[in-house]
């Protein structure tokens, strides 16, 4: 079967950053709807006509992706707003942020607890690929046509590149997962 709109495809990747440095692997294959919002677009776009085992290779530039890194997603804010164990990497939705917290900190967000000082923490609301131009080395494991209920919803339920823009003022920031 051939790649089209409306069809899902099961994908195994490396991710690598344009150094070359790996930053995922994806060895078992995972299914993905094509003309839904489980995929970029350039994604989409070059798997349309592919078939079981294709193998296809693509630069995704910052704004194909995740977007450009946007420093008014940066909060800096009072250490004691957050638990004592609160420890770097931790993240926060921003709808569950503390009280007393930046209120112009969007919150529909999903923050990144990127630095810690006796006084403050930073948070960052980017993606963690933000700014960062990718390769994909993506390999067609199985194609096949598409339910109605994942037609209907937009999604074969699980992946990766799942889009789900974090707010409507920074377009490309979109979250992993």
């Amino acid at each position: 079967m051939e790649i089209s709109q409306q069809c899902v495809v099961a994908l195994t990747w490396t991710l690598k950053d344009t150094l070359g440095e790996e930053l995922d692997v994806l060895d078992e294959p995972v299914e993905f709807l094509v003309g839904g919002t489980d995929l970029f677009k350039k994604i989409e776009e070059a798997l349309q006509g592919h078939e079981v085992g294709a193998k296809i290779n693509l630069q995704l530039e910052p704004e194909e992706a995740f977007g450009d890194f946007n420093d008014q997603l940066l909060f800096l804010e009072p250490r004691t707003l957050f638990p004592a164990e609160t420890v770097e990497g931790l993240t926060f939705e921003g709808a569950s942020l503390p009280a007393g917290c930046n209120p112009n900190a969007p919150r529909d967000a999903l923050y990144t607890v990127t630095d810690i000082y006796p006084e403050h923490v930073v948070l960052d609301g980017n993606h963690p690929l933000a700014g960062i131009a990718l390769r994909l080395s993506l390999k067609v494991e199985a194609v096949r046509e598409a339910t109605e209920e994942e037609i209907g919803c937009g999604s074969a339920g699980t992946g990766f590149f799942k889009i789900q823009p974090l707010h409507d003022q920074v377009p490309g920031s979109d979250t992993l997962h």
